[in-house]
């Protein structure tokens, strides 16, 4: 890509997006193409067309989705699979119609089957069943995957597809009914400190950057107090030192392994790609011209860590004193799920930002932010 090359960033308020949108800045791009969702909607078909004929970019970095947590993917399943749909469908149509030089396309690593050996690798696609609490999610982005490789056998477009592992990072969603298991432990913690310390000032002020059901800073305290009880932050009693003694609730066991990524690492990743890597590169070396699939790409560490040690390690950054409690009734998603990122180390790129340096990062990040939606 040239300097001066338009470069349309869908989803550039987003957590994947605006990374990636940061980082063509950062690197000198000046022709940078957005649209927030109010401006442009992805899903319908007609808009979409209508964008790409009057701004005409040559690159496009699709990052728009619709996401959020396991809560999220298995209550709103319609809206999960019909949104996706829709968005990749109609931004790989259009951008094959209008000629883009390369397109990359964001999924996600649940994209695998949930009993998938690990660490999981590329080939590994629809070998079996997929978690059944983000199905609806995994279909949509593995047809979008398919629809890349399909224009390009068909066509030869160049559309290379990145599953990024779990991600996190500024812009991230802390939402306590839809965000991400990271994000999630960071604001309930977060609130539970503020709880044992008696702190209605961190605790207002919280409500009043992210509202929780309607419920903002204005309140009482105890409609404040029965809305962190709802999701798992529980004063349980007094004591000499602490106003209360507050436990926190995590969904599931915590024996569950997850990986971790900073969102700025991705966005490297993804423009690395972009810069130096085209479809024909990703095509296994053991497979013909007549059955060409899996060329997907892996975003990830390759290094793994239980839901126990992350709560622990947010624990201990934030200074909370309380008890965590694994509430084991609760869903917990795939046991494991660590990616296989030597595709990606073959073609040059490596992550910098460790786990601990990230969840300090993340925190003085959300502690200086006002609430920011994700916007498609």
């Amino acid at each position: 890509m040239k300097k001066n090359a338009k470069i349309y960033v869908a989803g550039h308020q987003g957590l994947v997006g605006s990374a990636i949108y940061s980082n063509l800045k950062k690197k000198g791009y000046s022709r940078l193409i957005t649209r927030t969702h109010k401006e442009l909607d992805l899903i319908d078909c007609h808009a979409v067309e209508e964008f790409f004929e009057s701004e005409k970019p040559e690159f496009v970095f699709l990052a728009a989705a619709k996401v959020g947590g396991i809560v999220a993917n298995n209550t709103y399943r319609a809206e999960f699979i019909y949104e996706n749909l829709m968005i990749q469908s109609n931004v790989i149509h259009q951008a094959f119609r209008h000629g883009i030089k390369k397109l990359l396309f964001l999924g996600s690593t649940c994209i695998y089957p949930r009993d998938s050996p690990q660490p999981i690798k590329e080939e590994y696609l629809l070998t079996d069943i997929l978690e059944y609490t983000n199905e609806p999610y995994a279909i949509a982005k593995i047809a979008g995957i398919k629809m890349c490789e399909s224009y390009n056998l068909q066509y030869g477009t160049n559309f290379i597809s990145v599953m990024p592992t779990n991600l996190y990072g500024p812009g991230d969603n802390f939402d306590l009914e839809t965000s991400h298991v990271l994000p999630a432990l960071i604001r309930k913690i977060h609130l539970g400190k503020a709880l044992e310390e008696n702190d209605w000032e961190t605790i207002s002020d919280d409500f009043n950057r992210r509202p929780i059901e309607g419920i903002d800073g204005s309140q009482g305290r105890s409609e404040m107090l029965e809305v962190l009880r709802k999701y798992g932050i529980k004063a349980l009693s007094n004591n000499e030192e602490y106003f209360y003694q507050v436990e926190v609730e995590i969904w599931g066991s915590g024996k569950q392994i997850r990986e971790f990524l900073w969102s700025d690492d991705m966005a490297e990743a993804c423009v690395f790609l972009m810069e130096n890597v085209n479809f024909s590169d990703l095509i296994p070396l053991d497979q013909t011209k007549d059955e060409i699939r899996n060329t997907q790409i892996n975003i990830g560490t390759g290094r793994e860590i239980t839901i126990a040690h992350l709560a622990e390690i947010v624990k201990i950054i934030l200074k909370f004193k309380g008890e965590l409690f694994f509430n084991t009734d609760k869903p917990e998603g795939t046991a494991r799920k660590l990616t296989d990122v030597s595709k990606l180390k073959a073609l040059g790129w490596k992550y910098e930002v460790e786990l601990d340096e990230g969840v300090n990062r993340l925190y003085r990040w959300y502690k200086s932010s006002i609430n920011r939606s994700v916007i498609r």
